[in-house]
């Protein structure tokens, strides 16, 4: 039986999850269906907490300005065009580490080149897709599916699912789990050059809490233009009780399927159709996310990421709770070995908070505030304080930040997750 760990996925939790094995001192490989690495999809945020991880990992400040740049600013912003809420964020709201806005292809393949430069070339098994699992003895045997069309055994000490919020690990270990959910909610996403508003770097949500347009830059304004790549969400929410009727979940759209949503979204800072028509691309998902399970683990397998908690983007931490756990599963390991041991204390510790985190998701999140002003005035105001007092806007948010494990003054007075030099002792990972 082999000591190494097995990590079925090569996305952000799966990459970290490598990193942070070869930093501890625990063998291990990845299996990727995919057939080649290649920097898909747009827009995501790491949050202070994530970033934190990611430079205790050895990536540095000026890896991630190369895949995107630090946010400054938090808004919301009522379709009168009036702010509801803005607060500023990472650095310049007093965290020891900034927030970034990345996108989310270059910031995978940054992951995948750092495996790839300390684990050597053979750490990513591309064209593999780890289909199901067997518990053994002294450890597990997976079943790998090939892209030829064959298929392997692979045995490990552990394995972590890290395979997604289509996880055939999680498929076997929760058979009886419910289908994907779908609130209601589409959205489309796309990237426009552009000239960022506001403080530069600001994350705005505009709109009601079922119709509105997120927009930020993912990239440091061009010398010569001043234009950013602006990263934009347009989102509606529809009578959603026939469930979803497109053939999959992504798929690239031309912008006059949905453009006409937002027509009159105009303000002398920002014209909303003039962005969504002006895109590089557009691709069409629905909201969606997986019901909570009542754990993570099964003997010496584990989940992780979208496979254990796939979650609605609305309080922009899907990629960061990926990273938290990978480190937080590093930091079991150090304490326990790569043992069971630790798949149960890491299962104890994240699974019961972050399973409340994405019903709070689900209830929209930080974006809850928008709920709160078209319940109270209908979405029209001259002055927020009138509908929705400081503190009241205040508290709401900071109750999101505490769940989600990244209230400042906690984060900031936390010891690192795992210490700098600690190592699983080889008696351990054995």
């Amino acid at each position: 039986m082999s000591d190494r760990v097995i990590i079925a996925g090569g996305g952000i939790g799966g990459l970290a999850s490598a990193l942070t094995l070869h930093q501890i001192g625990v063998p291990c490989v990845v299996y990727e269906a995919a057939r080649e690495m290649r920097p898909l999809g747009v827009g995501i945020n790491l949050q202070p907490n994530a970033v934190r991880e990611l430079l205790d990992l050895g990536i540095t400040e000026a890896d991630l300005d190369g895949v995107g740049l630090p946010a400054k600013e938090w808004a919301l912003v009522g379709l009168n065009g009036n702010d509801i809420y803005a607060e500023p964020r990472g650095k310049a709201a007093g965290y020891r580490w900034p927030q970034y806005a990345v996108h989310r292809g270059r910031f995978h393949m940054l992951l995948n080149d750092k495996v790839i430069e300390r684990l050597g070339a053979d750490a990513v098994q591309l064209g593999r897709r780890v289909t199901s699992y067997r518990k053994t003895a002294d450890g597990v045997v997976a079943t790998v599916e090939h892209a030829d069309g064959g298929t392997s055994e692979v045995s490990g000490a552990l394995l972590i699912g890290a395979d997604g919020i289509h996880s055939a690990v999680r498929a076997q270990m929760h058979p009886n789990q419910p289908p994907i959910h779908w609130g209601g909610a589409v959205m489309w996403r796309g990237t426009t050059w552009g000239k960022p508003t506001r403080s530069g770097a600001s994350f705005i949500g505009l709109g009601t809490h079922r119709h509105r347009v997120v927009i930020y830059p993912i990239s440091h304004p061009d010398p010569a233009t001043g234009l950013s790549m602006l990263n934009w969400i347009a989102e509606v929410t529809l009578d959603n009780a026939e469930g979803w009727k497109q053939q999959g979940w992504f798929r690239q759209v031309p912008t006059s399927e949905f453009a006409h949503h937002f027509d009159g979204w105009v303000w002398d800072w920002l014209d909303v159709p003039a962005m969504i028509r002006e895109a590089d691309s557009a691709y069409e998902n629905p909201m969606i996310d997986r019901d909570p399970v009542a754990t993570w683990r099964d003997g010496p397998v584990v989940l992780i990421g979208d496979a254990a908690h796939a979650m609605y983007p609305t309080g922009s931490n899907g990629g960061t709770q990926a990273i938290v756990d990978a480190r937080e599963l590093g930091a079991a390991m150090v304490a326990h070995g790569a043992t069971e041991a630790a798949l149960a204390a890491f299962d104890a510790k994240l699974c019961g908070p972050i399973s409340q985190l994405i019903l709070r998701n689900r209830g929209a999140g930080p974006f809850g505030l928008l709920n709160l002003v078209d319940e109270r005035c209908g979405g029209t105001f001259d002055n927020i304080d009138d509908v929705i007092p400081p503190a009241e806007r205040a508290a709401f948010m900071a109750g999101y930040k505490a769940a989600a494990g990244f209230a400042i003054d906690h984060l900031n007075a936390a010891p690192p997750t795992i210490a700098p030099g600690a190592r699983v002792k080889e008696s351990a990972a054995a």
